[in-house]
């Protein structure tokens, strides 16, 4: 039962999204709302070095396109379960390779990444399920970073982002903190994310894990 619940509740989430990817992808959500954690994820990659990363969640594909044209990696795949989503992404670039696969069974070969990263996509995943397979598929020494937006939001958009699997899913920077390290990523930075005083609203954090 419980995973029929959760199928019904990720096809309901998949059709969502699907609809709504064009609102996603204005200037102005994307500026405010979304560019400062991909600003983040960018800084960490430049940081740690990263050849070939996966964008998990990765709507209309802004951050995965944006990582290829500004590091210029050798591999950059973009994922998601949004059939919306992925036609604009293939739209916006021919370069990264876009993928059609869940957060919980990613499509990748052990040890297959230097990088998993994820932002405001985090609160629809298994979450426990997702950051082991951010595990399996990164190479020792990789990292996984999570920019997970926690608002305080309406009852109605509550129900919408959560997931039936995992009822804590706006986790607190502890719990996130705990996740990771329990599918055995040591936590190797964890912040807010740095925002424009007018957008803090969002609270969200970013958290740096590493495969050892």
């Amino acid at each position: 039962m419980r995973t029929e619940r959760g199928r019904a509740f990720n096809t309901a989430v998949t059709r969502f999204w699907s609809v709504a990817a064009p609102l996603y992808d204005t200037g102005f959500v994307q500026r405010w709302a979304y560019r400062p954690p991909q600003d983040e994820i960018i800084g960490a990659l430049r940081k740690h070095g990263s050849r070939r990363v996966a964008d998990i969640g990765c709507g209309t594909g802004i951050l995965a396109d944006r990582i290829q044209r500004e590091l210029h990696l050798d591999e950059v795949y973009g994922v998601d379960m949004s059939d919306g989503m992925l036609a604009q992404a293939r739209a916006r670039s021919s370069t990264v390779q876009w993928l059609k696969a869940p957060a919980e069974q990613l499509p990748f070969e052990d040890g297959a990444l230097d990088a998993v990263v994820t932002t405001s996509a985090f609160h629809f995943f298994d979450q426990p399920a997702a950051l082991r397979e951010f595990h399996r598929v990164l190479v020792p020494g990789g990292f996984a970073a999570v920019a997970a937006i926690s608002p305080s939001l309406p009852y109605p958009l509550e129900r919408l982002s959560a997931s039936l699997r995992n009822p804590a899913h706006n986790p607190s920077p502890a719990e996130v903190r705990a996740l990771f390290e329990e599918a055995g990523l040591a936590v190797d930075d964890q912040h807010p994310v740095r925002r424009p005083i007018w957008t803090r609203w969002a609270s969200d954090v970013i958290t740096v894990g590493v495969k050892v």
